[in-house]
């Protein structure tokens, strides 16, 4: 199919970005750590690790699936739709999202981007300003939000999250947009691998088993910045703790930025998979 020149200079672009994800080569520091961190948890019983990771797994899917069904998440999804229509009156479905051009999609999916992005900054000045009830609510709040804007992203390119396959792509999605950077590769092409062989888009036919040792790096990161956070919480300038609040706002921020980040170049590389372009 002929792409117009918007849709090639995205294309474009996408495969830039693909190629900087493989070419990216992890310094001695980073491959230290990871043989530290792998080497922790071998030294717990193997019981114990399946549990606690099907444990995290599992809480992951509940919450990605209570917030798929929220009253919050269905408004989100009337006003992807309401501005879709600002193009095409005659779109009914989040499916038909998929005939407007890739220029349209972007201005809608950079809206909820955005928002989201901000929002994840609000959180973080709150988390390093408030009380240890509010620190300590920071990081259940992250995963809601950074959960929601990759659901949001996926039906702004008309992909619904309600079917067994949406919800663990899009769980997926959110898995290797927060593990370390030399790592996302084999999430990408673990991820282009699952829409080569599906079936039906329906039933997810692979493996349902996505954490591990290796994403624990995010969780260790939050926690270091809640350490952070409360060393530097009684520093005020002007009676704020502007240091705290600081840190808080810019690491959140930072997340939520490599999360959308991410979720918007693969759900590009799904529309560009439909045209037959990719």
């Amino acid at each position: 199919m002929r792409l117009t020149q918007r849709e090639q200079r995205v294309l474009d672009e996408l495969y830039a970005w693909e190629n900087k994800l493989y070419d990216y080569e992890p310094n001695d520091l980073q491959l230290a750590y990871d043989r530290y961190l792998e080497r922790t948890f071998s030294s717990l019983p193997v019981e114990i690790q399946e549990r606690f990771f099907a444990l995290l797994d599992s809480w992951l899917f509940h919450l990605h699936s209570f917030i798929q069904g929220s009253q919050l998440q269905n408004d989100a999804k009337e006003r992807i739709l309401s501005a879709g229509r600002v193009y095409n009156p005659d779109l009914e479905t989040m499916e038909e999202l998929k005939k407007l051009p890739i220029e349209q999609l972007e201005f809608i999916a950079r809206q909820q981007i955005a928002r989201h992005r901000v929002y994840s900054f609000v959180q973080g000045g709150i988390s390093g300003s408030g009380g240890n009830l509010v620190l300590g609510v920071d990081m259940p709040a992250m995963a809601v939000i950074n959960l929601r804007i990759v659901q949001l992203i996926a039906m702004t390119y008309g992909y619904e999250v309600n079917t067994p396959f949406e919800m663990m792509i899009a769980l997926k999605v959110f898995h290797t947009s927060t593990m370390p950077s030399r790592m996302q590769s084999a999430g990408w092409e673990e991820l282009k691998n699952d829409l080569d062989q599906a079936e039906d888009f329906y039933f997810y036919q692979g493996s349902d088993d996505f954490t591990n040792s290796t994403w624990l790096e995010q969780p260790i990161k939050q926690i270091f910045k809640g350490m952070a956070i409360l060393m530097f919480r009684k520093k005020h300038v002007q009676g704020m703790p502007i240091l705290s609040m600081a840190i808080g706002a810019g690491a959140n921020y930072q997340l939520t930025r490599r999360v959308t980040d991410f979720s918007d170049k693969f759900y590009q590389m799904r529309y560009f998979k439909e045209k037959g372009a990719w």
